[in-house]
């Protein structure tokens, strides 16, 4: 009789792009923030906006709302600097999901416990921090499991696999807003 070892897979995955996928989620973050910044910039003179009650205040927030953008881009440019996204195999795309998956609920649970105001500025912050994190949930691991079952078939996904899954993520939170 002959015993065959069985291989443990979760024993054997490594957790190589956690910096790659964190900055990928703060990119994302960070460029909504900076959207909705501009928004509140345009629309400081349109009476119809339901956001700010005098321009002062819109100006006010749009300033604040640009500098955090700023900050949250700041981050993964300088302290994480990874930009390449392994998504070769079964073990990188399984380590992958359970990683965006584990900072989309870290950041979506420390988002709903710290963010707590009544201000409508402050709750469209939080409902893009949600947006972020439902697309983490939803959208990108469909589109990592797309990625590695086409990838050997078109270099593309391989070679622009980090820039594709962040163009992926910031539009696909668009749709979650």
């Amino acid at each position: 009789m002959k015993f065959v070892k069985s291989n443990n897979v979760t024993s054997q995955i490594e957790f190589k792009n956690i910096k790659s996928i964190l900055s990928m989620y703060l990119y994302t973050l960070g460029t909504l923030f900076l959207g909705f910044s501009i928004y509140l910039f345009i629309s400081l003179n349109d009476e119809n906006n339901s956001f700010v009650t005098w321009s002062g205040e819109g100006l006010f927030w749009s300033l604040i709302i640009f500098l955090v953008s700023l900050f949250v881009l700041f981050l993964p440019t300088e302290f994480f600097n990874s930009t390449f996204l392994s998504n070769s195999s079964f073990k990188d795309l399984l380590s992958n999901t359970i990683t965006v998956i584990s900072f989309s609920l870290f950041f979506l649970i420390i988002n709903q416990i710290l963010i707590n105001s009544n201000n409508i500025v402050v709750n469209q912050l939080q409902q893009i921090i949600r947006s972020v994190s439902f697309s983490g949930f939803i959208t990108i691991p469909i589109c990592l499991f797309i990625f590695q079952a086409f990838g050997s078939k078109f270099n593309i996904f391989k070679k622009y696999t980090y820039s594709l899954v962040l163009l992926i993520w910031v539009m696909s939170s668009q749709f979650f807003l």
